[in-house]
């Protein structure tokens, strides 16, 4: 889901740039601060940095052994519910000098090993198979979502970026998955969804004449889609009973449907 005017080598750019800015909050944390718990409730530092040090490693083993990947998929379907979170508090219970020089040396070879992909290729993932820009997209997304945890559970306001077009161009394209992971039949026109960017640049998707619409500013889009905050404490309008329904449900993530947070910013979701 990469934006079509968007290089695969720039996206790996921004990847890459979100991981550091990701790295630079929990590089110099003392080891007992890992152990501080996130809004994601049950997860703390370290389990955050687990979970995307093991979804790397996902995305690599899908990209490189995709008939494995799949296996393991397979086997994982009879612990579903437990999946994410075992890996997540099993990572999470390494010494926090290791589990940090692994997700560095995981995601830098993730990084070089999607640089070399060729064009038009696709791999397994838990939902529709992806393109190399769509894994670039994603791990950017889910980089941003629990980066965005570990700067509540420290107590910093991260600045947004400009990096934040990808997580809302997914976040728009995910709209009849959402409503799909909830039993509801998608709308069957595009809606319109104009969100102002952080530095101040107008994002338009769909039709400029669709009459469901989706308004406000980018980041609280993203948040919402990542299911960080709970749309009441969020500056997004929606025009049509369709477009306010898909706020109430929207989620950019794979997996089944999120809980989202409690207004107000108290967690009560999983680490998805």
């Amino acid at each position: 889901m990469p934006d079509p005017g968007t290089t695969v080598r720039s996206l790996l750019d921004d990847l890459r740039d979100e991981g550091d800015a990701l790295d630079g909050l929990v590089a110099a944390l003392p080891p007992d601060r890992w152990a501080t718990a996130t809004p994601a409730e049950g997860w703390t530092i370290a389990d955050q940095i687990a979970h995307l040090h093991w979804t790397d490693g996902r995305a690599l083993l899908s990209v490189q052994d995709p008939d494995r990947y799949t296996a393991e998929l397979a086997d994982a379907v009879a612990h579903l519910d437990t999946y994410v979170d075992d890996a997540a508090h099993e990572g999470g219970a390494l010494p926090p000098g290791t589990l940090l020089e692994r997700w560095r040396a995981g995601r830098a070879r993730l990084l070089d090993v999607l640089a070399d992909q060729p064009s038009g290729v696709r791999f397994p993932w838990y939902g529709p198979p992806m393109s190399t820009g769509a894994v670039a997209t994603g791990r950017l997304m889910e980089t941003w979502a629990h980066g965005e945890d570990v700067a509540q559970a420290l107590g910093v306001r991260r600045a947004p970026t400009e990096r934040l077009r990808h997580v809302a161009r997914i976040g728009v394209r995910t709209r009849d998955f959402a409503f799909a992971l909830h039993g509801r039949p998608a709308p069957a026109a595009e809606f319109r969804v104009e969100l102002r960017s952080p530095g101040g640049e107008l994002w338009t998707f769909g039709p400029e004449d669709a009459e469901q619409r989706v308004t406000g500013p980018a980041l609280d889009f993203c948040l919402l889609a990542v299911q960080r905050r709970h749309r009441d404490d969020l500056a997004l309008r929606a025009d049509g009973p369709d477009a306010a329904e898909w706020l109430s449900i929207a989620q950019a993530f794979a997996g089944p449907p999120g809980k989202g947070r409690a207004p107000g910013g108290s967690s009560r979701t999983d680490a998805s």
